[in-house]
């Protein structure tokens, strides 16, 4: 069966889009519909910004949705998902290839996200790290006994986990987790705690947006992040999305679910190859790739 897989923040380049805006007319009339959305020309960021513009949140969560799914449009009958799933803000991207969401919708819902997720980091300055070479239990237990908001935020895959928490509690977890025997343990350059109770004040903005959006039957299951199952009923999909911005990110058990499923050839859809990489950590014996056009 064949997979396709939406990638999450991180993924954006300078340049992204552009050779799906000079090639193909329906890429170009959705890229102009979003700046309408939008209300600024992100086509002129996205082709020919600087890092730093791609890096502000409100750019590069639609800036990654929509390279993803107008290169999902652009492929047409060569589309063929059997099952979907997205990294985080890829689930935004992979409701919409798979019709659970117009494309309106989930850019308006996208947006809404990313200027969400920026106030709550405003409100509460916070953080994550990627923690390389540890078993995740044993994070787990050490994030256990910290006596402050930290937790797994993101299983990219088998010794790669992400956590997210406060300044003062990423600190004290990296110091722990090398003590413990990690490989690496790295603070990113985030805004914020993504995927943790810090995030709350986004979720409960999101919702009201999430709740008020009309959700689809999509065409083939979704694996959604916060359980790593695949679901086709609308409310369902729309329950376990309110629930995604404070819950961890179960990519490795959404990888080897899809796979038990009969998954066994992975194509990115969308910018970067980070998600085939951790396909193949995942599962080595199944085939991954890029979306090709």
């Amino acid at each position: 069966m064949k997979a396709y897989v939406f990638p999450g923040q991180g993924a954006q380049y300078v340049g992204m889009g552009k050779d799906l805006y000079e090639r193909f007319p329906l890429a170009k009339d959705m890229f102009e519909q979003a700046n309408d959305i939008l209300g600024f020309r992100i086509t002129d960021l996205m082709f020919a910004g600087t890092d730093e513009d791609l890096r502000q949140t409100n750019v590069t969560q639609p800036a990654i949705f929509l390279h993803s799914v107008i290169l999902a449009a652009v492929m047409g009958n060569s589309f063929t998902p059997e099952m979907v799933a997205g990294h985080s803000l890829g689930e935004f991207s992979a409701l919409v290839a798979s019709k659970a969401l117009t494309f309106d919708d989930g850019l308006r819902l996208v947006s809404q996200r990313a200027e969400a997720m920026q106030r709550a980091c405003e409100k509460a300055p916070s953080t994550m790290a990627a923690i390389i070479g540890l078993d995740d239990n044993k994070v787990e237990a050490i994030l256990k006994t910290i006596d402050d908001i930290v937790v797994p935020a993101n299983y990219n895959s088998p010794g790669q986990l992400v956590i997210s928490g406060t300044m003062s509690g990423i600190d004290k977890a990296c110091e722990l987790i090398k003590a413990g025997g990690a490989r690496r343990a790295l603070p990113l350059k985030v805004g914020g705690a993504f995927h943790s109770p810090l995030m709350e004040p986004a979720r409960v903005d999101l919702a009201k947006a999430i709740d008020t959006t009309t959700f689809h039957k999509p065409i083939c299951p979704v694996y959604q992040n916060v359980n790593a199952m695949p679901f086709t009923d609308p409310e369902s999909i729309k329950k376990n999305l309110n629930a995604q911005l404070t819950s961890p990110v179960l990519w490795t058990q959404i990888v080897t679910n899809m796979v038990a499923d009969g998954g066994s050839v992975f194509v990115e859809v969308g910018p970067g190859t980070v998600l085939q990489g951790l396909v193949k950590k995942i599962a080595p014996e199944v085939e991954a790739m890029s979306a090709e056009i």
